[in-house]
């Protein structure tokens, strides 16, 4: 338990730490640009996958249950609810969960393998600040791509379920469209969106924790990954859980 409070405070004054340095990261445009178009094209791939099985799947799952509990005629709210599953919940937790597990595994043996050969040592010494440099670069490119990653799943997922959908009934795209945005809001729309660029603060931070943290020969480069992995994907889990709590205490409807 002394371990687990004392990790505790350590990764929160490393976030503290971690946020002014990803605002100071703002100037340094040219590593900010490497870094985000690394961790944009490395998740890609995985939220375009993610996100067409995931539309199918939940079509599979909702168009069962509303034929079985509403009749044929239910199947006309199936856009809807599928808009709203999507958009409010699977598309942010999923884009979170891609990126934590991708970006967590990439900055932890990053990090941890120019911890290991004493390339961050040879910065400090250079005068070089750890935390502009390496850190905050890097976790502001993670926060920057989640809620690019989101949409990207977001639009897959109702595509997928919309092409599924035509092949079973022949429902045309304007009808599918006008139904699956008819019940969506700004209030669902904007918040749960926006709410991944908590995901990916939490997912660089977790990262480069980790990957600086790093000791030892080249099992600890494996060690940092892995437990980069293992922090971010628990911390987007539990920061979901309490930011849609929040949101549902603040928001109207």
């Amino acid at each position: 338990m002394t371990g687990f409070l004392e990790f505790l405070g350590r990764f929160s004054a490393f976030c503290v730490r971690s946020f002014f340095d990803s605002c100071a990261a703002i100037t340094q445009w040219r590593e900010l640009a490497r870094q985000f178009s690394r961790q944009l094209l490395g998740a890609a791939p995985l939220a375009i996958v993610a996100g067409l099985a995931l539309g199918i799947v939940v079509w599979m799952h909702f168009r069962g249950v509303l034929v079985r509990f509403g009749g044929p005629s239910a199947v006309q709210l199936l856009p809807s609810y599928l808009a709203l599953a999507v958009v409010v919940e699977l598309g942010p937790i999923g884009a979170g969960l891609i990126v934590a597990g991708r970006a967590g595994a990439a900055l932890g043996a990053e990090l941890g393998a120019m911890t290991v050969s004493e390339q961050v040592d040879a910065l400090s010494v250079l005068g070089r600040p750890i935390g502009r440099t390496l850190v905050g670069p890097r976790v502001l490119a993670c926060v920057l791509i989640l809620p690019l990653v989101t949409i990207l799943i977001d639009y897959l997922a109702l595509t997928s379920s919309f092409l599924a959908e035509s092949m079973t009934s022949g429902t045309g795209w304007l009808s599918f469209r006008t139904a699956a945005i008819r019940e969506l809001q700004l209030n669902d729309v904007i918040p749960h969106t926006l709410k991944t660029l908590v995901f990916g603060f939490i997912t660089g931070c977790a990262g480069c924790y980790h990957g600086l943290r790093a000791s030892g020969g080249s099992d600890a480069v494996g060690t940092a990954a892995t437990r980069g992995v293992v922090t971010a994907t628990l911390g987007v889990l539990l920061a979901d859980v309490l930011l849609v709590r929040l949101f549902q205490l603040v928001l109207p409807g």
